[in-house]
This record gives C-alpha cells, sequence and structure tokens, in this order.
C-alpha cells in the first residue's frame, strides 16, 4: 500500500505507539491523511510486546453480552466502539495481516505462533508502507502557551501545530514502558475532567502473613481454588501466596471490586474457598470420621487432600479451637476469610483504571474542552479483567479515535 498524502494533504500527530494510537494511524494513513506518530520509548509496541510474553492473549470469543460485561460500569461508554470493531473485526483484521489465530480451551484468542512480535512487524511495515513517519525516543511535555504542542526529541524541543491530535499514551503502570502518567497533569491544566488513576488487575496485601507463611510459602500458586467477594458466586481458578498477599489470575478478575472496597471501607474481605469441588455435606463428612492417633495435618491431608500451601493458609486464618469443631472447621475450609487492606503500587499493576473521563469526550473521543485534541486507549477511564478485554478496547478506540478525527478534519474542510 503506498501514501495517498500530497503536500497539500492535512497533517496530524499521534502521542503514542500502542494499539490505540497504531490503529488510529492506519485508519487516517488509508484515508490519504499525513500522519506523525510520535513515542518515548526507543521503539513501539513495547507494552503490547510484554503482553505476548507467554501467549499473546488478542481478544475473547465469547458472545458480545458477556464480552461487553467485562467492562463493569464504562460497558456503556465503550458498547458503541466494541460493536464496531469487536473481537470478530479484530481477528478479520489479524488475519489480514497474515497471522492465522485459534481459539483456546477457555475461549480466549491467541494468534496460531503465540507470539506478538511477527503480528507487531506486520503491522508496522503497513504503516510505514502507507507512509506513517514514526519518531521514537520523542515526548510529549504539553502544550506551548499559543497551543502547540511541545515534543523533547534528541535535537532538541520541537514545537508542532498539526491539523489534530491524537493523545494515546497508556495508563499509569509499566511507567519503565512509557506508561507513567505523566500527562495528567497538562490534562489538567487544560481543564480536561480526569479520574485518579488506580492499579487494576493487581495483587493485593493483607495485614501481615506469619514469618512461617511468608517465608516458606510466599510465591506457591492455590490452585483449584473459588474466590468470592461480599457474597457474590465464587470464581473458579487460581491465584498465588506473596510475601505480603495475594496475586494472580484469579485475583485479577475481582481486583476492581477489591479495590473499591477498600476505597469505601478500608478493607476487602474474601471468601476462599479451598475445595470447591466438595459440597460442604461432604467436607463435614470426611473431617467427622476418626482420625485416631493421626495429627490434624495427616487427617486433613488424608481425608481431603488438603496439605502444603492450602493447609498452610487454612492453619495462619483459622483460630486453634476451630480445628476441634468440624463445623467450624468445614466453614473454614469453603469460606476461608482473606482481608485485603490495599493494592499493591501502580507501578506494578498490569493496567490502570481512571484518567481521562468518557464526560469530557463526545462521540468522536475528541476533547469537548480542546477542540481537536482526542484520546484513545487505557488513558481512558476504563478498566477490564485480562483475557483479550484490555487490548480489544485499545484497538477499538484507536479506530474510534481515527474516525473521528477524519470527521473533524472533514468539517473543518481539511479533506
Amino acid at each position: 500500500m503506498t501514501s495517498t498524502a500530497t503536500p497539500s494533504t492535512p497533517n496530524v500527530t499521534i502521542i503514542g505507539g500502542g494499539p490505540a494510537g497504531l490503529m488510529a494511524a492506519e485508519v487516517l494513513s488509508q484515508a490519504g491523511v499525513q500522519v506523525d506518530l510520535y513515542d518515548g520509548m526507543p521503539s513501539v509496541g513495547r507494552k503490547f510486546l510484554l503482553a505476548g510474553v507467554g501467549g499473546m492473549n488478542i481478544t475473547h470469543s465469547e458472545a458480545f453480552p458477556a464480552f461487553l460485561s467485562s467492562y463493569g460500569e464504562r460497558a456503556p461508554n465503550l458498547a458503541p466502539l466494541l460493536r464496531a470493531f469487536g473481537a470478530d473485526e479484530l481477528c478479520t483484521w489479524i488475519h489480514g495481516l497474515g497471522i492465522d489465530t485459534f481459539v483456546g480451551s477457555s475461549g480466549r484468542v491467541f494468534p496460531t505462533d503465540m507470539k506478538a512480535a511477527p503480528l507487531l512487524r506486520a503491522w508496522l511495515k503497513r504503516l510505514r508502507d502507507a507512509g506513517v513517519a514514526i519518531h521514537t525516543r520523542h515526548r510529549w511535555l504539553g502544550w506551548n502557551p499559543d497551543g502547540s504542542l511541545r515534543i523533547a526529541s534528541p535535537e532538541g524541543e520541537k514545537n508542532l501545530r498539526p491539523r489534530a491530535t491524537l493523545l494515546a499514551l497508556g495508563g499509569g503502570s509499566w511507567s519503565r514502558l512509557g506508561s507513567d502518567g505523566a500527562w495528567m497533569l497538562p490534562l489538567e491544566q487544560r481543564g480536561v475532567t480526569l479520574a485518579p488513576l488506580q492499579p487494576s488487575n493487581c495483587g493485593f496485601d493483607v495485614h501481615a502473613w506469619s514469618e512461617l507463611l511468608a517465608g516458606k510459602f510466599a510465591g506457591a500458586p492455590l490452585k483449584n481454588v473459588a474466590l468470592g467477594l461480599d457474597g457474590d458466586v465464587p470464581r473458579l481458578g487460581e491465584c498465588v501466596i506473596t510475601a505480603t498477599g495475594l496475586e494472580g489470575s484469579l485475583v485479577y478478575a475481582l481486583s476492581a471490586p477489591i479495590r473499591e472496597a477498600i476505597n469505601q471501607r478500608g478493607s476487602a474481605t474474601l471468601a476462599l474457598d479451598l475445595l470447591p469441588g466438595r459440597p460442604m455435606d461432604k467436607v463435614l463428612q470426611a473431617l467427622g470420621k476418626p482420625r485416631g492417633s493421626r495429627t490434624m495435618a495427616k487427617h486433613l491431608h488424608s481425608q481431603l487432600g488438603l496439605d502444603g500451601v492450602k493447609a498452610a493458609l487454612l492453619r495462619e486464618l483459622t483460630p486453634a479451637d476451630a480445628f476441634a469443631d468440624p463445623v467450624r472447621l468445614a466453614r473454614a475450609i469453603k469460606a476461608l476469610p482473606i482481608t485485603l487492606v490495599k493494592p499493591r503500587p501502580l507501578d506494578e499493576a498490569i493496567s490502570s483504571a481512571g484518567g481521562v473521563a468518557f464526560e469530557a469526550l463526545d462521540e468522536r473521543l475528541m476533547l469537548k474542552c480542546l477542540p481537536g485534541v482526542f484520546c484513545a486507549g487505557e488513558m481512558l477511564d476504563w478498566e477490564a479483567p485480562t483475557g483479550g478485554y484490555l487490548l480489544t478496547a485499545c484497538f477499538a478506540s484507536g479506530r474510534a479515535a481515527g474516525w473521528g478525527m477524519l470527521e473533524f478534519l472533514r468539517n473543518s474542510g481539511e479533506l
């Protein structure tokens, strides 16, 4: 594909070389717009590549209503974007880059080779062939008093006056990859409505584990367990004991309600089912069997298969006298209370919540108080669990912003 841009065609600036920024660049360049994309890192797509370590989960194959529900209270805002470019459209687009996909047993969608790098290489070739100019090691500093963009480059500061600008700077996690949330201040100074950045898809701390549990079992996985919050139906999965609390996929899936409970009440108490495959009556029946001269540890192991980190956690969080009462002990095994008191720091989180409020944007993702300036990707105030939801919404919002910028240029007489 070759660029149709000419010296008279409008130019736009995209700040941020993640999926949202790159997708907007594709939409614009295919329409003949001259695109200059700036990224502060030595290469683009660094967080995208990191997300592919261990398997590039690109999206999810579940039905749209269930897919949309994963975006929580921001589902209504993201619905039109995802209807226009959801999981099916994203897979078709990937296939157009020559990358095949498959659906895993969990419903998650992956490139056949499970890698992000081949997809990114093919995509960048398409963009460069379309005339997109990618400038790395260029960091956005905000605006000058006259409204021009300030860009720090290896050659010194540049001042830009594009016809339209897209900010796709990521969230506040993974500062070493460029997503540091530094964009919050210049946007706040311009009067943009922002929600505070908070960790999402993150681990949480307890008050304190005992030295025995932290020393012996930090890093140990809790497999085949179920976790519930505030009486909700427990989710099946696994998580990991850390030196300070809990992390892992099961905790990440509940990170938003856990965090909000902590924000509101100062703590969140989860119910951990150590044996989700055994109903309460079966657990109680097993505990009621005589143990003779065997220790309680051996009794739990022989009757219920509880040992290792599960047994240690049960001992950690259950009063000693409960072990002499089969009913109390059975209740603890089926709903072990774990009180979490704070999320891990933002820079440790997989993603972040907060950012540019949707109320500050029009339907084209343009800032109402800054005409010609658009926002997309994780810097918008939404969050989602891992499983392909994060990437899909980043792609979809970048595409929507690209089309919004085209409409803006047309309405301005630029196209």
